[in-house]
């Protein structure tokens, strides 16, 4: 839907847990001297001011990355790109998924972003322009389908879409089939919200029935503010790298549960 704008919720518990893993998958792809491509499906706007009213108005950032520093020490990939960023741009600044990717990424790499929200594709656009990316104001499932295999044909996908329409849910599983069938060998990420009223069990189902390699992290935590109804985070992996089982361990020590989907 259109009405998703997530500096409502830039910088919580969700995004912390999301995007310590994408740096650490990332991080280790890039230890091969090989170019790979990056794709995602809901981009947003790739920076935050978590000094902006919107932020501050929910204020989950406070709950969030003001908080989360036991998550990560200042020589994971993650803590590197939040120095960069805030460096950059002040240190009111977060980085969304599209900023991460690309302060990781090298030169010769690819990097695609699908946004459909016209403000926010703006935001996107201007947001990446220096860093190589296309930006694409489309649906995502759309563009991935349409550039799936990517060239280079190694690399990742990160799908974190709004969940406002219940739909959603039941049409995430077939969307990866077509994708894995289509990438085999792409690195394929799904974040995914715990609610109380536990609408992803049955999605989840499907993807483990298709994927039973796949790696599941999931982490609790309390609402950010009463009457909030998402109460975890979780990730659900793909071709994951080697050592994203131990990284999602020890993440799950200061954070919450690891768990494993094997066949």
């Amino acid at each position: 839907m259109l009405s998703y704008q997530h500096i409502y919720h830039a910088g919580n518990l969700a995004d912390v847990h999301k995007h310590v893993l994408l740096a650490w998958i990332l991080s280790y792809m890039l230890r091969k001297d090989k170019p790979l491509s990056y794709i995602e499906t809901h981009a947003g706007r790739g920076l935050y001011d978590l000094q902006d009213p919107a932020a501050l108005k929910t204020a989950e950032a406070a709950q969030g990355i003001e908080k989360a520093h036991a998550f990560f020490d200042d020589t994971h990939p993650f803590a590197t790109v939040l120095t960069k960023i805030r460096r950059d741009f002040g240190t009111s600044f977060y980085p969304g998924s599209p900023l991460i990717a690309a302060s990781l990424l090298r030169p010769g790499d690819r990097m695609h972003f699908a946004e459909l929200h016209p403000a926010e594709f703006e935001a996107l656009d201007f947001n990446t322009s220096a860093t190589g990316a296309k930006c694409y104001k489309m649906d995502g499932f759309a563009l991935a389908h349409s550039i799936c295999p990517p060239t280079p044909r190694r690399g990742a996908m990160l799908i974190d879409p709004s969940y406002e329409l219940k739909s959603d849910y039941s049409k995430i599983p077939q969307q990866i089939a077509k994708l894995n069938k289509a990438w085999n060998v792409g690195v394929i990420c799904l974040w995914y919200p715990i609610l109380k009223v536990s609408q992803h069990i049955g999605m989840l189902q499907g993807l483990q029935r298709d994927h039973p390699n796949a790696l599941r992290h999931e982490v609790a935590f309390p609402p950010a503010k009463k009457g909030h109804g998402m109460i975890g985070s979780g990730m659900f992996v793909i071709n994951p790298p080697y050592g994203l089982a131990e990284e999602m361990t020890r993440l799950g020590t200061h954070f919450g549960q690891a768990k494993r989907l094997v066949s």
